[in-house]
């Protein structure tokens, strides 16, 4: 069943995304080994997008694009495990579903979990930048070479070095194709 379209953050939501998702890494995720303890809780970038809020979430177990009800008529709350594709520029995305209290109903797309690749703040933060311009990006098309980039990848895991200085194509990135992910 699906609920009717919520009514929205009349404002920009990033300071309540962020403050409902410093209250978790606080409290549930405290601790476990799935975090990375170099980075803290941030939301590099939110901006409306057809109505609805976009953004792009970073914690210390993940970063994810994400997005809230803007009033647009898009969103819809639904359940944690049910799905809703959306459609930019570099493709579509399916984004899940769940909600948080003080936040309410939210979508995210997981774009990294757990977060180890990253040796910091500065250059995770860079990573969601980066995803974040690359979604509203027309796709590059057919030329991607994403097995190229696995294996840049992998060359790279396997010496050692993060892969956020890793050259990625956008729409490699978006895809997951680096971790296996459609192409």
């Amino acid at each position: 069943m699906h609920a009717q379209p919520p009514a929205g953050h009349a404002g920009n939501p990033a300071d309540a995304l962020q403050r409902a998702f410093a209250r978790i890494a606080a409290t549930r995720m405290a601790g476990l080994p799935v975090c990375n303890p170099a980075l803290a809780v941030a939301v590099p970038a939110m901006r409306r997008h057809d109505g609805e809020w976009l953004g792009v979430l970073l914690t210390p177990w993940a970063l994810s694009l994400v997005i809230l009800p803007g009033g647009g008529g898009r969103f819809r709350a639904i359940a944690v495990g049910e799905s809703q594709d959306w459609a930019f520029p570099s493709g579509s995305y399916t984004f899940l579903g769940s909600s948080e209290d003080g936040l309410g109903p939210y979508q995210t797309c997981s774009l990294f979990s757990p977060v180890f690749e990253f040796d910091d703040q500065a250059a995770a933060e860079a990573v969601a930048l980066a995803a974040f311009d690359a979604l509203l990006q027309p796709g590059e098309g057919a030329l991607d070479s994403t097995a190229a980039a696995r294996e840049d990848a992998e060359a790279a895991r396997l010496a050692g070095r993060p892969l956020s200085n890793q050259a990625v194509s956008r729409r490699a990135f978006l895809r997951g194709s680096l971790f296996g992910g459609r192409e």
